[in-house]
């Protein structure tokens, strides 16, 4: 069979376009499966949260990790990967190639720069804002223009990203909350006919009264029978938050101090909760114990000492904390 002039042009432009394709797909493969520099170091390379493929990649040619970053974009639009890049500190050479790069960054194996913060049971406000201050993670005071949190971050060892915001830390720990108080407490609560912040003012008193989960549910019964006889709950945990001072006993002076929250002075819960409290302490708000007890104390050595008569607790104050 005799082949025309035309037919060798068809097949030469056929054999030219197949190696020009060859090639290209030769090239592409080049650039991603060899890495810049084999002999290259480890250095950081930064993410932050927003970045789109094509920054992340002009990123990367800029800080010479690769060396066109088109080629990074085509193997990730290929794999489909657009949308998984997380944001994070990498640790990157030009001795890797992009398809080890990529793999990284889609996996999130960032360096581990996030900051842990233990907020203790019992905290207040302006303890966990010193606490996130120190860590770097706010500036000073930055949590106090939220007195409305008080009692509802819970107390819990929390890790942080450098580049967290407020809003972002504050949801965190009360998303933290709303996981600890969880439906069944939340049913119990509303059966005994309670709100949530009650169980939260309560919760609070208890924290920072006694630190036993015995002593916590027998101070409760005191507490609960007291709001019910409409008689003062007395707490010098409240004066404590008031004063901003935390001693063994204070003066008839200080208990008469002007404040919502002065439970010597007003019949009722105070006005909020005066710390976070921890879930043993919520807890015991909502089991209290039953007994015969109406009035108790801390002795210098943390033991509570409990009273049925108001004349066996002056006794008791006589006997432990002259």
């Amino acid at each position: 069979m005799k082949i025309t002039n035309k037919k060798r042009f068809i097949l030469f432009l056929f054999s030219v376009v197949l190696l020009i394709f060859l090639l290209a797909v030769f090239y592409i493969r080049y650039q991603i499966i060899t890495p810049l520099n084999p002999d290259g170091q480890e250095q950081s390379f930064n993410i932050e949260k927003g970045e789109g493929v094509r920054e992340i990649a002009a990123n990367l040619k800029e800080a010479g990790l690769i060396r066109n970053g088109i080629y990074f974009e085509y193997y990730i639009l290929y794999k489909g990967w657009a949308a998984r890049l997380q944001a994070g500190q990498y640790e990157l050479s030009p001795s890797f190639n992009i398809l080890q790069i990529a793999r990284k960054i889609v996996k999130g194996e960032a360096i581990s720069n996030e900051v842990a913060v233990t907020v203790p049971e019992g905290f207040n406000l302006k303890q966990i804002d010193a606490r996130l201050t120190k860590a770097g993670l706010i500036g000073e005071g930055e949590l106090l223009g939220r007195p409305q949190l008080e009692g509802y971050l819970f107390p819990d060892t929390y890790r942080f990203g450098p580049t967290e915001t407020l809003d972002e830390i504050v949801a965190k720990m009360r998303a933290n909350f709303e996981q600890k108080i969880g439906q069944d407490l939340r049913e119990e609560i509303a059966n005994q006919g309670k709100s949530i912040e009650e169980i939260v003012i309560m919760a609070s008193l208890l924290e920072k009264e006694v630190s036993t989960n015995e002593d916590r549910r027998l101070v409760s019964g005191i507490f609960w029978q007291r709001l019910e006889d409409n008689y003062p709950l007395e707490s010098c945990a409240t004066i404590a938050y008031v004063l901003g001072v935390d001693k063994w006993r204070y003066s008839a002076a200080e208990t008469r101090i002007d404040s919502s929250y002065n439970t010597y002075q007003n019949v009722g819960l105070p006005s909020g909760p005066i710390c976070n409290p921890g879930l043993s302490a919520i807890e015991a708000a909502v089991f209290p114990q039953t007994s015969d007890y109406y009035f108790f104390l801390s002795k210098p050595d943390g033991e509570t000492v409990f009273s049925k008569t108001l004349e066996e607790h002056n006794q008791n104050k006589a006997k432990y904390l002259q």
